[in-house]
């Protein structure tokens, strides 16, 4: 089946300005305490976890870190084991080869240049070998608290629905996002809206008619939209 094209639509930033004015106390009462759902105790464990994500469900993560966290406590251990072994150990996640030397070339990294610690800067996080603005931007808010726009699936389709943003692309949309949300709600509005996106106004078929933000969605109950 071919894929079906983007619907096009012009943003007017104001308006979408306005329009995440309207969502968030809404979003924020539906999903109270919202947060990441992958499961970490150091930043480590959330830099590795966020690049097994790729691909792969939190779920599905959050099954296998506790054994590997209990193996792997350092970025010491996880650049000295032998990369098939890495590979073994993380193969339910999917993409294991790839996953495993992103893994690995990120820790010899972390020790090299910033002392075995896991940097807490964007500059620093994305020079990191497998770790791009998505994944950095997931550590900086949960393991640091900084705000940051985490762009993940959730928050593209949601954003285009919403008409926050005219870009599918998670770097040019989180720029786009920057503009129109304040900057201390950078990190809720991101959890709130993926546990929305998980939970109501899913890929294939949104539940518009019980989705709280639906009178403030150009695109609610309109499929040509979708």
């Amino acid at each position: 089946m071919a894929k079906k094209p983007a619907t096009s639509f012009t943003v007017d930033k104001k308006e979408a300005a306005r329009r995440v004015g309207k969502i968030m106390p809404i979003l924020q009462k539906c999903y109270p305490g919202a947060s990441v759902a992958l499961r970490f105790g150091n930043p480590l464990e959330l830099l590795i976890a966020t690049i097994l994500s790729a691909q792969c469900t939190d779920k599905r993560v959050n099954m296998i870190t506790p054994a590997l966290f209990a193996k792997y406590k350092s970025a010491q251990d996880w650049a000295k084991a032998k990369l098939e072994t890495i590979e073994n150990d993380i193969r339910s996640a999917g993409f294991y080869h790839n996953k495993a030397v992103s893994i690995q070339e990120a820790c010899r990294t972390i020790i090299e240049k910033f002392a075995g610690r896991v940097p807490d800067t964007m500059d620093e996080l994305v020079t990191l070998p497998g770790v791009g603005r998505k994944t950095a931007n997931c550590v900086l808010a949960n393991a640091f608290g900084q705000p940051a726009i985490m762009c993940d699936t959730h928050v593209i389709r949601l954003s285009r629905r919403l008409q926050l943003s005219e870009n599918s692309d998670p770097v040019k949309l989180e720029f786009d996002l920057a503009e129109i949300i304040p900057k201390k709600d950078w990190t809720i509005f991101s959890h709130t809206v993926i546990l929305h996106g998980r939970n109501t106004c899913q890929a294939r078929k949104p539940d518009c008619p019980n989705c709280a933000i639906s009178r403030y969605c150009p695109s609610a109950n309109n499929p040509a939209l979708w």
